[in-house]
């Protein structure tokens, strides 16, 4: 697993160990096992969210999916066409190979490995994310998630926009002992804070611990908590619930998050940690369009089907397998 890594994680900026005193670790309230599916272009994915946790519980969240890790064989590799998004937003971290995208802004790029595609989908916008020709052609090595943030109604409609956020910007931290490796892609840990910009407020990173190796987060006790496994076994609470690949960890209330790699396994514990601040309002949503009502809905189907969500560019409309 690329991503980011260091060669001596005690360089880096240390996570103070919460003081038990003052700190609740937050127990495990379940642990969900992701359902798997087919999407795009015919790739397969992992999805703990929607399905096996329900959306209200997932607030301010939508859905993540989880490809890979997996190899490709030579044009095997498959994409997702151009497709329209209105109301939310797309988060796309990739974590080995690379993807490609265009959209009707004229917006266009490769996101590598350890790179955050940040996508404010808003009043609407139209997009492709296929593999770069050399990974299509070559074939290799491919891991990625994609979170999906959801919007306050008054941020529906807000102007499509897109963050690059490459590997170099992200703020890396370590735990108090070194075992683990955070990698802070947005919101705040402790008093280190993420590059990514967020219109609704939440925490996201990627942590690699080792073999045996704890690490104990704190955690701002309004927000929402999960812990997704990429790769890897450990557990999750200070009560120790077991955990592995393709397993998502709901939080309770509290102050700060406890993970632990196993110590039996030469492979480390990879998990994504995301939580936010429950917007708590309704959701109506159909394939790629989240809103509030069903009348919002409707007219997200118009405005694509009328072409104002954007219009695929002449030369982008023959179907194609790579970018």
């Amino acid at each position: 697993m690329p991503a980011i890594t260091v060669d001596n994680p005690l360089v880096l900026p240390h996570i103070s160990r919460p003081d038990p005193a003052a700190s609740t670790p937050r127990p495990v309230s379940q642990v969900v096992t992701a359902h798997s599916q087919i999407e795009g272009a015919g790739f397969a994915i992992r999805r703990p969210f929607p399905g096996g946790l329900p959306l209200a519980e997932a607030d301010p969240f939508l859905l993540l999916d989880h490809l890979g890790p997996q190899i490709n064989a030579p044009e095997e590799a498959a994409g997702a066409p151009w497709h329209p998004h209105r109301g939310f937003e797309t988060v796309s971290y990739v974590l080995d190979g690379e993807i490609a995208h265009h959209d009707t802004n004229g917006g266009g790029g490769v996101i590598g490995e350890g790179d955050t595609q940040w996508m404010t989908a808003g009043r609407g916008i139209l997009h492709d994310e296929l593999p770069t020709e050399g990974m299509y052609r070559g074939g290799g090595p491919a891991h990625a998630v994609q979170l999906w943030v959801n919007l306050p109604a008054a941020l529906k409609m807000t102007p499509p926009r897109y963050q690059s956020i490459t590997r170099d910007t992200l703020r890396l931290l370590t735990s108090d002992d070194g075992g683990a490796l955070v990698r802070l892609i947005a919101g705040d840990i402790a008093e280190f804070t993420g590059p990514g910009f967020t219109h609704t407020p939440i925490t996201y990173a990627h942590v690699t611990l080792a073999p045996d190796a704890e690490i104990a987060v704190p955690w701002n006790p309004a927000f929402s908590a999960f812990a997704y496994v990429l790769t890897g076994r450990g557990s999750a609470g200070r009560e120790g619930r077991p955990v592995q690949d393709g397993r998502l960890a709901v939080f309770g209330p509290g102050d700060h998050l406890v993970l632990r790699a196993a110590a039996r396994h030469t492979e480390p514990l990879d998990v994504l940690l995301l939580g936010g601040l429950p917007i708590r309002e309704p959701v109506a949503h159909y394939g790629p369009f989240v809103m509030n009502t069903r009348a919002e809905i409707i007219r997200a189907i118009e405005d694509y089907q009328g072409g104002r969500l954007g219009i695929i560019p002449a030369d982008q409309l023959a179907p194609r397998k790579f970018a």
